[in-house]
């Protein structure tokens, strides 16, 4: 069985309510070598991208962190909006398409800012040697606000593009089918509505979620998804076609008729999930307001804390050899220090 190899952890740092098994007092990953600073002085980095051996971070000011053979290059995106600086808003999702290593094109989430209001879009990005510029739109009227955006873009085993939308705290919209916000989003490469999308003629995938952050999946192809919710209550939600995951008439344990509860919940305390990934059995997720780097074994439902001394963490990133994972703590809300943001390298170790 795969494990990760941590040391130099505090595990356990928050108290966990009766809404979700206690994390073991015994932390079951097997400790080894801690994590490895890879990049620092990143400003409020949102995604990890790794095409062979180069890594790529977005951050929310409109730049993509480029670190390969231990060199870091800050590489400018020229987009055709202005980029919002609103809280919580600015450069979002990042994801390098399948053929990025060819066609150098990768696709990304970003708030922009027209006519005094704030909207969101997909887009596709061009790599011209050190600088990225927007070169389609994919789904553009993406509800937004002062908070509450989604933000995360990421590609399924089933060769789709996935997107998750915030309900741009507007809760009545995550239940309209005909708004975008509050949602996953599903659509092909191109930007068009895939024939077999559970709505007809509809980007719409799932909906009922308040600000979802996190997509991975199993290797059965089973979706989970990481939201935050209202006033803790902070949901992990196992996603399936079509499904009314419950904002704003429920949340947490109540039960409406044609609702769906969450896998596993925060209770009265605050996660703030942001990134998830899948590897062996568990879901990695990368809270902010809970300051830590957790795990939960989808099995046995064990949530374990893995990493507590990084502060606010906003995304997760899982390869055949190693985990990653970024800080997040000059987003306005952390409290960071004088080498923040940071990118850091966990080994997986195999364990038989």
């Amino acid at each position: 069985m795969a494990a990760l190899a941590l040391t130099g952890c505090n595990v356990n740092k928050e108290e966990n309510s009766k809404a979700q098994p206690s994390p073991d007092k015994e932390v079951s990953e097997t400790l080894g070598e801690g994590p490895e600073v890879l990049l620092t002085n990143l400003i409020a980095p949102w995604s990890i991208q790794k095409n062979g051996d180069t890594m790529y971070v977005s951050e929310r000011t409109g730049t993509i962190v480029q670190w390969e053979r231990g060199e870091m290059k800050r590489q400018k995106v020229n987009l055709k909006k202005t980029l919002s600086v609103k809280a919580e808003a600015g450069l979002l999702g990042f994801l390098l398409t399948p053929d990025f290593s060819n066609n150098r094109r990768a696709i990304a989430y970003y708030t922009y800012e027209e006519g005094g209001n704030s909207i969101n879009r997909i887009v596709t990005l061009q790599k011209d040697n050190d600088t990225w510029r927007e070169l389609e739109t994919l789904i553009d009227g993406i509800p937004s606000g002062d908070y509450h955006h989604g933000g995360r873009i990421k590609i399924g085993p089933d060769d789709k593009v996935y997107a998750t939308t915030g309900d741009a705290r507007n809760p009545t919209i995550a239940q309209d089918l005909d708004s975008l916000g509050g949602k996953v989003l599903r659509m092909n490469l191109d930007g068009t509505i895939p024939k077999d999308n559970p709505i007809e003629n509809s980007y719409v995938y799932s909906y009922g979620h308040r600000n979802p952050q996190g997509l991975a999946w199993d290797e059965a192809g089973q979706m989970y998804e990481s939201e935050h919710g209202e006033s803790a209550h902070d949901e992990l939600n196992k996603i399936a076609p079509g499904m009314n995951f419950g904002w704003p008439e429920i949340e947490s344990d109540e039960q409406k008729p044609n609702m769906v509860n969450p896998l596993i919940h925060s209770g009265e305390n605050t996660w703030a999930p942001s990134g998830i990934a899948y590897f062996d059995g568990k879901l990695y997720i990368a809270t902010l307001r809970g300051e830590s780097l957790k795990s939960y074994d989808v099995q046995s439902g064990k949530m374990t804390d893995i990493i507590t001394d990084s502060g606010r963490l906003r995304d997760v990133f899982v390869d055949e050899d190693s985990l990653y994972f970024i800080s997040n703590n000059t987003d306005g809300r952390g409290n960071p220090d004088e080498k923040d943001d940071k990118l850091y390298r966990l080994p997986l170790s195999q364990k038989n």
